[in-house]
């Protein structure tokens, strides 16, 4: 009977009483609530309560370890006495990768949704009937392209009863879920070891065995234990997989740690781990790499991954980068004059060069990953020697279809000379570079060919790029041996010198665009370096033009023959020779406050202002875009230009005055205050090396006394 009664209460007080929930607050960027797993609590008993962030569209906050830049979300608890509360229990989070030519940043974020459950426990003294109020202060930082640091004070009322109460009927199974998902610990062993430059992460079990491995990341507890940038490569055992990881700085350190501790995500389930160093278990390697993810490229095999090289192929004719060598083409064409035999042999040599350059670069490539590397196809317009050697080649092609100096026979006489050997290595140079300049652009259906084939051994990559080849070299080839259009080319003439200098400024439009790749890779000290090499080169094929005029003449051309030889090889070594890393300029920044700002200003110096914290991207970004040359750090000194810095990684209520001041909630905010005095410049908030010289400039320099 007493157990009747205690249960006909409890439903009573939770008829009247239920749980209590506060409104949700909107900090600005996410909608925050407290919400519970049950309608109510028992005496000594334990509930779900659960931090709801409903995240604006195209912003994000931060899982426990942030990544690169960011911070983690908190909780403060204020509870009644006897009352406690656990950690928060971290759902997997997704990756945010911001990337440019110079950098990247791999943050692990939420998006949209997120529960962040915490069990509560009730003191065994709690009594039945009795509602309590629960309290939490929680800091967020909420990011898109600029991070704002928001809080929100949450309070929810729960129910004592004598008897459990059922699930929350809003929130209750959303919770349930959520802790079901929750990554839990011994379900997979781990052990790591050193493997060369890098870590191999051995990962065994009965969830994971056999497992395709689609997508399969490595997230650590602790930032400073890997390089969150680098990619993680994958190999399947019969048992479970091993993850290939960069080390990051404290392994560096000399003081490396004795356990890698984590979450496994895979086929969109994850899994704690902690890994010790140790001997690497046979059965988690020895399968090859993942098999493809579901979607673009999951389904193919290697006939429908042939195809559709084959025809990426064929659609990457007609890329814009491939536009100059088009032009190359047009001219060796042209100088065909008709004759079927010459031609054809052109188009083969074309066809081999080709494929000579595209099999050596996928079997480079392959190579590469194999060893961990994280590169893609088009890996050689990632190098700036590579991109500024190819400056300086697009640029002789010019040069010689301009008729600044000759290879080999004129295009007067290359209707007699088609079937020489030189004609031939024309080709096949035609063709390897046509290759070298095409492959970073993507064409439709080569996305998933690529995707595909670097997911399989080396043998199937290889016949896939040997597909993609074939649909690059054909249209050339086959037109080779075609009659009816050899047969409508005009006959060699006169016309074909105006043509040829014609073709050569397409080779002078891909040679300046490769001088503005190189500058975004390597910044304005290897511009000025190529640009210096290039006039070096110039001159030295002008003169090797005039050598050959003169040999012409029979007279003897060895003393320029000598210069110009010299000279190409200045221009040679002035590129391959120094370091094509971006020098860093030397910043040395005061701390920011109102007063500095103003007492600057009273001696009349211009003042740079840049409101930063260690947890914003955005920040991190421009630092390395905006910041680090030498040509900024220049500007700084010439100007007399004082920088300051405001760092708001911890919460400074005088910063957060001078942002709102400025119409700002959160960071990165910069200022220039001119010399001659007055309110200052607002800059955006991305910014590039260009604008913040020009803002040095704008401001001025200090008055001179």
């Amino acid at each position: 009977m007493t157990r009747v009664f205690a249960i006909l209460l409890g439903v009573l007080t939770l008829g009247l009483t239920g749980v209590a929930r506060a409104e949700p607050v909107n900090t600005g960027h996410l909608v925050a609530e407290l919400v519970a797993q049950q309608e109510s609590i028992v005496p000594g008993g334990k509930v779900h309560l659960a931090l709801r962030q409903k995240i604006q569209k195209d912003w994000h906050t931060y899982w426990r370890n942030s990544g690169d830049a960011g911070n983690a979300t908190e909780i403060k608890w204020t509870l009644p006495a006897g009352w406690s509360a656990g950690e928060i229990n971290w759902p997997a989070p997704g990756r945010y990768l911001t990337q440019s030519a110079q950098f990247s940043l791999m943050n692990y974020v939420y998006e949209d949704e997120v529960f962040l459950p915490v069990e509560i426990t009730a003191p065994a003294s709690a009594r039945p009937g009795e509602s309590v109020t629960l309290t939490a202060a929680v800091s967020f930082l909420v990011c898109a392209e600029i991070c704002v640091p928001e809080d929100a004070l949450l309070t929810i009322s729960l129910p004592v009863t004598a008897e459990p109460g059922p699930l929350d009927v809003k929130w209750g199974q959303k919770i349930s879920d959520v802790l079901a998902s929750i990554p839990k610990p011994g379900l997979v062993s781990a052990v790591f070891a050193r493997k060369g430059q890098n870590l191999a992460l051995a990962l065994t079990g009965a969830p994971i065995a056999g497992a395709a491995a689609a997508d399969t990341y490595f997230y650590p507890f602790k930032s400073t234990v890997l390089d969150p940038t680098a990619t993680q490569t994958v190999e399947r055992g019969p048992e479970g997989l091993t993850l290939s990881l960069t080390p990051g700085y404290d392994f560096k350190q000399g003081t490396a740690p004795t356990s890698l501790d984590g979450v496994l995500s895979i086929d969109g389930k994850a899994y704690e781990v902690s890994a010790s160093e140790g001997v690497l278990p046979a059965g988690a390697a020895g399968l090859g790499p993942p098999v493809a993810a579901a979607g673009s490229s999951g389904g193919l095999g290697l006939a429908p991954a042939f195809l559709y090289a084959l025809i990426g192929g064929l659609i990457l004719n007609l890329m814009p980068c491939v536009f100059p060598i088009l032009a190359m083409k047009a001219a060796s064409f042209a100088g065909h004059g008709g004759e079927a035999r010459g031609a054809r042999m052109q188009g083969l040599a074309f066809m081999a060069g080709v494929l000579a350059t595209f099999l050596g670069l996928a079997g480079a490539l392959i190579a590469i990953r194999a060893g961990g590397a994280a590169i893609g196809w088009g890996f050689q317009l990632q190098s700036p020697p590579v991109v500024a050697g190819l400056v300086l080649l697009m640029l002789a092609v010019a040069l010689n279809l301009s008729g600044l100096f000759e290879i080999g026979t004129s295009l007067q006489g290359a209707g007699t000379g088609l079937a020489s050997r030189q004609g031939l290595a024309g080709a096949f140079f035609t063709g390897a570079l046509a290759v070298v300049v095409a492959a970073p652009c993507t064409a439709p259906f080569m996305g998933p060919a690529l995707g595909w084939a670097l997911t399989q051994d080396a043998a199937a990559a290889l016949i896939v790029f040997l597909g993609l080849g074939l649909g690059f070299g054909a249209p050339f080839t086959l037109a080779a041996f075609a009659p009816g259009l050899l047969s409508r080319l005009p006959r060699p003439g006169p016309w074909m010198e105006t043509f040829k200098k014609l073709m050569a400024f397409p080779m002078y439009g891909a040679s300046a665009w490769l001088v503005w790749v190189l500058a975004q890779q390597a910044g304005n000290e290897a511009l000025a370096r190529v640009l210096a090499a290039s006039v070096v080169l110039a001159l030295a094929l002008w003169l090797l033009g005039v050598a050959q005029a003169m040999a012409g003449q029979g007279r003897k051309p060895w003393v320029r023959g000598v210069v110009g030889a010299a000279l190409l090889a200045l221009a040679a070594v002035s590129v391959v020779w120094p370091s094509w890393e971006p020098a860093k300029g030397e910043l040395t920044a005061e701390v920011w406050s109102p007063e500095r700002v103003a007492a600057l200003q009273a001696e009349g110096k211009p003042v740079f202002v840049n409101f930063t914290a260690a947890w914003c991207v955005t920040c991190q970004v421009n630092e390395k875009v905006a910041f680090a040359s030498p040509a900024v750090a220049k500007a700084f000194e010439k100007s007399g230009m004082v920088y300051l810095k405001g760092d708001w990684t911890r919460k400074d209520a005088v910063i957060e005055a001078e942002l709102a001041r400025h119409g700002r909630a959160g960071v990165p905010l910069y200022l220039v205050y001119p010399a001659r005095g007055g309110d200052p410049v607002v800059l955006p908030q991305l910014l590039t090396e260009g604008l913040v010289l020009d803002a040095i400039k704008a401001a001025g320099p200090p008055p001179s006394r």
